[in-house]
């Protein structure tokens, strides 16, 4: 299964084929010598970095343990009109989300992320996909790599949104599928993957 472990705007592809398309820098990951001071290297004059491996998972397992490991939960809240809830935090259009506390279940987490940090009570419906995001941390001095578990939630109406601001958002909206659709233009990637997922058909089991 092929892994993409994003740096902001930019993507390390662990993959088994080389790409095909030409864009992206292509490193061999056979040798278990993919470090992340040489991606982080190549990425300052690239935007996509594919890791080709025999083993992609390996390759990947290799580089992640380079990073201190980092579990979240978040998700798009959708309201009775079809409305999505987004937030623009520090100049972006995002999504809530936020780090799991010490035993809460990721379905807990997500919910609670999205009333802190727009003011908006929601019950999970279910889960979309995973993200990996990779960032520098100055307070801790130390890389992290985020694994986000994003889920779709529902809320009934238009409740009173309240952007936590401490958080640098700035504000909150509920967002037509027009507006979703130019905000997402906005997006990190990891953001249009989750939207991606919820053009997935609801699976019932």
């Amino acid at each position: 299964m092929d892994r993409t472990v994003y740096f902001a705007d930019k993507a390390v592809i662990f993959t088994a084929e080389t790409p095909g398309d030409g864009c992206c820098a292509v490193v061999s990951g056979s040798g278990g010598d993919v470090s992340r001071a040489k991606v982080t290297k190549i990425l300052e004059s690239h935007n996509c970095v594919a890791v080709v491996a025999p083993d992609p998972e390996r390759a990947f397992a290799a580089f992640a343990a380079e990073f201190t490991p980092v579990e979240a939960a978040g998700g798009v809240v959708v309201n009775d009109r079809g409305e999505w809830l987004m937030m623009r935090r520090n100049g972006r259009w995002d999504l809530p989300k936020g780090h799991l506390e010490c035993g809460e279940r990721m379905e807990e987490c997500a919910a609670r992320e999205v009333e802190e940090e727009t003011g908006v009570n929601s019950e999970v419906v279910r889960p979309l996909c995973d993200t990996l995001h990779a960032y520098y941390f100055p307070k801790t001095g130390r890389w992290e790599l985020k694994r986000t578990h994003w889920y779709e939630l529902h809320t009934a109406g238009c409740d009173s949104l309240t952007p936590q601001t401490e958080e640098g958002i700035e504000c909150v909206a509920w967002c037509t599928p027009a507006e979703v659709a130019d905000h997402l233009r906005d997006a990190f990637p990891t953001i249009r993957c989750v939207a991606a997922a919820m053009a997935e058909p609801c699976v019932r089991r």
